[in-house]
């Protein structure tokens, strides 16, 4: 699933490359435990920031960076613990923070987990091949911010309904730019583009994070240990983690959800869709506002019999939400309703995905009628700075947002959130859910059928996975010893 031989030829070009460019690459122990990075290499960021072009920010690629935008360190898994003023619920909820990898989403470290494992080996070329990256937007945008850093070409590929923000950082960053029709719900349209560039005969190497285990891989290797770590910071006497909630998008975040399980059993996994697109929940489709979040298909590389749960939730939610959060009058509002100014500095910090995931963790705990001691984690992917002009679009098509509006988000899609469109998954309703990979997979993209049967039936399929980072790590050390190497020879 991750092909982990030697091509000699491409990697002694990718060594080259990496040498004229000064590039050393972090292993996963390294992400997952920053302490193991060389001092020589902390040294070097001291004056970098955060978003910046420099291959030193390889080594940002972490879940631990301090929340600064120029020169920060490592600290703890940066997060926000929401209380019963905004969840109205007693279980403890708390959301990690995705706004402080480089390029403000964590999905830069998921592409990491899928170019690396081909650079470190020679299957992709970065002296003749392009690197190309099919998304919703985050993936893309971490994919050429990867690929620019590890001296590659790059070309980004998403809809053309995704915010401006998007666009406008990519031109600085990628390579090219195909924009596909559609938005968040067009995942298709991108796969096709896909295809029509494979026929073009091109040299290029498409890492579709839908179906590449390296997005897997990184997020059950450095994701869910950042998981356990946070929890065992904030668990106290009789608390107890009951799961997490995670859109299901390209299904590499909800791999965390695996780690967790073989950390603690019983644990639940819940899969986060939108209501107007309701593919898991009811085999349904059509298109949403929760950006980033493509669907319309169950991805390959999403282990569905693992999944405990499937949630909708209704796309009006977190866009009323996002202004509630971020216009003057909401913000005013949630300080009326008792919120600490603190939190709501950091409300800005959710994105429309992250809040989606919120109302997921939040009609969990409803579900389940879970207590003070009970507590539920979620991630926020990006952050506001990615959807600055759809605060503003709002505002121009729904007018001012008043008290009286910040009142009713509060009451009704806050405080007032149920659960209505949720589904525990039996066993013959998570096999109806895997049973869509055929149609998108089996019968589009290629992919065997007897893959297909192995991912529900073999019960080594998806474990074999978990120690290959191990493995990666190996290659990438030796990979860094080549790049020395040969730096002393020229010296």
């Amino acid at each position: 699933m991750i092909d982990l031989s030697i091509h000699e030829a491409g990697l002694e070009r990718a060594v080259r490359r990496a040498r004229e460019r000064n590039i050393i690459i972090p292993t996963f122990e390294q992400q997952r435990n920053p302490a193991l990075i060389p001092d020589a290499v902390k040294s070097r960021l001291g004056d970098i920031g955060l978003w910046d072009l420099n291959p030193a920010n390889l080594f940002r690629i972490t879940w631990h960076n301090q929340p600064a935008a120029t020169g920060g360190g490592y600290g703890p898994v940066n997060t926000i613990e929401f209380p019963k003023e905004i969840t109205g619920v007693d279980a403890r909820i708390v959301v990690l923070v995705g706004k402080w990898f480089p390029t403000g989403a964590h999905k830069v470290g998921a592409a990491f987990g899928c170019l690396v494992p081909r650079l470190v080996t020679g299957q992709f070329d970065p002296s003749t091949q392009k690197a190309v990256w099919p998304s919703t937007g985050n993936y893309c945008r971490g994919g050429a911010y990867d690929s620019n850093l590890l001296g590659c070409e790059s070309v980004a590929i998403l809809p053309e309904g995704m915010s401006r923000e998007r666009f406008e950082w990519l031109e600085g960053v990628a390579g090219e730019i195909i924009k596909t029709p559609g938005s968040e719900s067009n995942v298709k349209e991108i796969f096709d583009k896909c295809w029509e560039l494979r026929a073009t005969g091109e040299d290029l190497v498409i890492f579709n994070q839908f179906e590449e285990f390296g997005n897997y891989l990184w997020h059950y290797s450095v994701t869910g240990p950042a998981m356990h770590e946070v929890l065992k910071g904030i668990m106290g006497e009789g608390d107890v983690y009951r799961g997490l909630a995670s859109s299901t998008g390209s299904a590499g975040t909800i791999a965390c959800g695996d780690y967790m399980k073989e950390q603690f059993p019983g644990s639940l996994i819940c899969a986060s869709e939108a209501l107007q697109c309701p593919t898991l929940l009811n085999n349904g489709f059509g298109s949403h506002r929760i950006e980033g979040i493509g669907d319309k298909h169950v991805p390959w590389v999403h282990n569905v019999k693992n999944t405990d749960l499937v949630v909708a939730i209704d796309d009006a939610a977190p866009v009323a939400i996002m202004r509630l959060f971020n216009e003057d009058a909401g913000r005013e509002y949630l300080k009326q309703q008792g919120v600490s100014a603190d939190l709501i500095d950091l409300l800005p910090d959710l994105g429309i995905s992250g809040i989606s995931n919120l109302l997921s963790t939040i009609k969990m705990a409803k579900y389940y009628e879970m207590t003070g001691n009970d507590v539920l984690l979620t991630i926020a992917t990006d952050s506001m700075e990615m959807y600055g002009s759809r605060v503003e679009e709002y505002r121009e098509l729904e007018g001012e947002f008043t008290p009286l509006d910040a009142a009713g988000v509060y009451h009704r899609y806050l405080l007032g959130e149920n659960t209505a469109n949720m589904l525990e998954l039996t066993y013959p309703e998570r096999k109806r859910v895997h049973n869509l990979k055929y149609y998108t997979w089996v019968e589009q993209q290629g992919r065997s059928y007897e893959e297909l049967m192995a991912q529900w039936y073999d019960p080594t399929y998806w474990t074999s996975i978990h120690g290959l980072d191990k493995q990666i790590d190996r290659l990438i050390e030796r990979f860094n010893e080549k790049v020395m190497l040969g730096e002393k020879a020229t010296a």
